[in-house]
């Protein structure tokens, strides 16, 4: 068997090869992307795609923009890797810009928001010790909310309560409680002396865009207060400016005392990042946890360079801004179209079209006419543009939109 050459390269022959040789993990697309500018992406082929799908909520600034691929290849060519047994230039100032944003704290740097969430969950339980007393194992509990996407390790299987997540690798790490999302008196029914931490998603996002109110995040900060337990805010997704603020948890007017990001923290790069609040930062000592990647020069140029951008060119008041007209738009779309869309719901750029019928026909529908998007939960396509979109490139998937739902029987 000879494998595919960029020269030669078409989706039909990838597609082969990884039918012979790729593992069975994912229910690939029938196209393979070859290039991308902006939001646009480029197959095989050479049709072109409206990309609103950002890599799952990962190319903050579209693709291969001029500033960050210049100042990724520059660091390509001056140092990629060293270890963190060494200090790293681009990591500190990286660090510093964190906390900028999150307050008071520390900053541990690892590659992905599964990582990033595993770390979070061996903290709460350092908590619990030192909440306990020094007494390991009594208290290490961690209570998420229903329908939750934490990663794909046993932590954070153990921490999603969704049967296709933990099928088939029973049994799961103990230590979980669950409770309904945005309802806090079911938060405060799970909590025992045995619990350590508060874990939520400020939107979930693999299960379909689902919003965590402010009352409801005030309300759980407020139990952890009383209760002695860290408040763990997962904003893979959902953070890094999505939404219009840094960090999506902000629309509430709350700080938790821990944070994991990833996905668009790096504009493509991986790259994951766990802050912790002053108080709880160093419940971690030397040798207690590690990665040999984590935080390396290359990643961090591509974090720093994701964040000079989007300071340099305003994108949080970019999608303050032009969110208000884009969601307008999909409203009346689904008023226009309601036998197939039961409503939108999200923040920013970071939104939900509700489908009566399985999203997966329509999400086949919008690729075939241009526009990539993905799916969320059980009845959601999620739209996840660039924060570099334009106006215009909004409308266009509106319209897109439009066209295939106004073509398509019931």
């Amino acid at each position: 068997m000879k494998s595919v050459t960029a020269s030669k390269v078409t989706s039909k022959k990838v597609a082969k090869v990884y039918d012979e040789v790729g593992m069975k993990t994912y229910a690939s697309l029938p196209i393979s992307l070859v290039r991308g500018e902006g939001s646009m992406v480029w197959d095989a082929e050479g049709r072109r795609y409206l990309d609103f799908m950002s890599g799952i909520a990962v190319n903050t600034l579209g693709h291969c923009h001029p500033e960050w691929v210049r100042k990724v290849r520059e660091q390509l060519e001056t140092l990629v890797h060293v270890s963190n047994i060494f200090h790293i230039p681009g990591q500190a100032q990286l660090a510093a810009r964190l906390v900028e944003h999150a307050g008071p704290g520390r900053v541990f740097f690892c590659n992905s928001g599964a990582e990033a969430n595993e770390f979070l969950i061996k903290l709460a339980r350092l908590w619990g010790r030192q909440k306990s007393a020094g007494e390991e194992g009594r208290c290490y509990k961690v209570i998420t909310a229903t329908n939750a996407f934490h990663g794909r390790t046993f932590g954070g299987m153990a921490a999603t309560p969704q049967a296709k997540i933990q099928s088939g690798f029973a049994p799961m790490l103990p230590g979980f409680k669950h409770a309904e999302f945005n309802d806090l008196a079911s938060f405060e029914a799970q909590i025992d002396e045995e619990c350590a931490a508060i874990m939520l998603e400020t939107i979930q996002g693999e299960g379909g865009i689902h919003v965590a109110s402010a009352e409801f995040l005030q309300g759980i900060r407020d139990l952890c207060d009383r209760h002695g337990l860290m408040m763990i805010m997962d904003e893979v997704q959902c953070g890094l400016g999505r939404t219009g603020k840094f960090f999506a948890y902000e629309h509430a007017g709350v700080t938790p005392d821990a944070i994991g990001m990833a996905k668009g923290l790096g504009g493509g790069f991986p790259i994951g990042a766990a802050w912790v609040a002053r108080g709880y930062d160093e419940l971690f000592q030397p040798g207690s946890h590690g990665t040999t990647f984590g935080g390396s020069p290359l990643a961090c140029a591509s974090a720093n360079a994701v964040l000079d951008v989007m300071e340099a060119d305003n994108l949080l008041d970019r999608v303050i801004v032009q969110s208000p007209a884009w969601h307008n738009a999909l409203k009346q779309l689904a008023e226009r179209h309601s036998q197939h869309v039961a409503g939108m719901r999200g923040l920013g750029y970071h939104v939900a079209l509700v489908m009566r019928t399985d999203p997966a026909a329509w999400i086949t529908r919008f690729r075939e006419n241009g526009l990539l998007t993905v799916r969320g939960g059980n009845d959601a396509i999620r739209l996840m543009p660039p924060l570099t979109a334009s106006a215009t490139e909004l409308e266009n998937a509106v319209d897109v939109i439009d066209f295939v739902l106004g073509t398509t029987n019931a």
